[in-house]
């Protein structure tokens, strides 16, 4: 496995062991390291959240987002964590993204891409 996925893999472990404020430090570390991990950027917008550090969390989402550009579920997370930051008009455009999104990923296997 490579470092940055057991890195991730122990932040997840120390959030599930209740030690939160720790588990947001290893992961901005990742993000420092390896800027395009999404991943680390999804459960960083999550636990920001969680720690009602909403603007960190939304722009956390919307890293994801330009990350993975295609992916809908990346747009929903973004308009979940939108409507918790009290951000509802972004949280509508993310929803709508999401579908869009979705609506080409549906076009692409219609295609046979």
């Amino acid at each position: 496995m490579a470092i940055k996925e057991e890195l991730y893999d122990q932040a997840i472990e120390l959030q599930q062991k209740g030690q939160l404020d720790e588990a947001v430090k290893r992961l901005e570390e990742i993000v420092r390291q390896w800027p395009d991990y999404a991943l680390a950027y999804a459960a960083l917008s999550v636990f920001y959240s969680r720690q009602e550090r909403h603007a960190e969390a939304v722009a956390c989402a919307e890293k994801v987002c330009e990350l993975e550009p295609e992916d809908p579920f990346s747009f929903v997370a973004l308009s979940l964590i939108c409507q918790k930051a009290g951000e509802i008009r972004k949280a509508e455009m993310a929803l709508m993204e999401a579908r869009r999104a979705q609506m080409e990923a549906w076009q692409r296997m219609q295609r046979g891409q």
